[in-house]
């Protein structure tokens, strides 16, 4: 029911955006959010986002590069990624729950998508 996609290969200092479009359901009261696991580490989260998209939180790592945002008329949440660094390469997953962004934020969300993978080359 969430779909990810926008991955690739990107060079560092880079960019990409990335989509988690949703399905079967209207996401819109539900709180969303990014997050990442590369290989060999536990999964982290990059990013979340309320329900009307008033609040919002950042992993410091990626604070002042990423930005979260949301259309709730297109049932999509978005991860646009700047100044890449190959630190942020990563399979990322979107998430989302109808009880806030808090339960997203600790990963405890019940709905995830398959995941999209980010590789940045130095």
């Amino acid at each position: 029911q969430l779909q990810a996609s926008g991955g690739g290969l990107v060079q560092a200092g880079g960019s990409l955006r990335l989509s988690c479009a949703a399905s079967g359901r209207t996401f819109s009261s539900y709180a969303m959010g990014w997050f990442r696991q590369a290989p060999g580490k536990e999964r982290e989260s990059v990013a979340t986002i309320s329900w009307g998209g008033g609040s919002t939180y950042y992993a410091d790592s990626v604070k002042g590069r990423f930005t979260i945002s949301r259309d709730n008329a297109k049932n999509t949440v978005y991860l646009q990624m700047n100044s890449l660094k190959p630190e942020d390469t990563a399979v990322y997953y979107c998430a989302a729950d109808p009880r806030g962004w808090g339960v997203v934020l600790r990963g405890r969300a019940d709905y995830w998508g398959q995941g999209t993978l980010v590789t940045v080359s130095s």
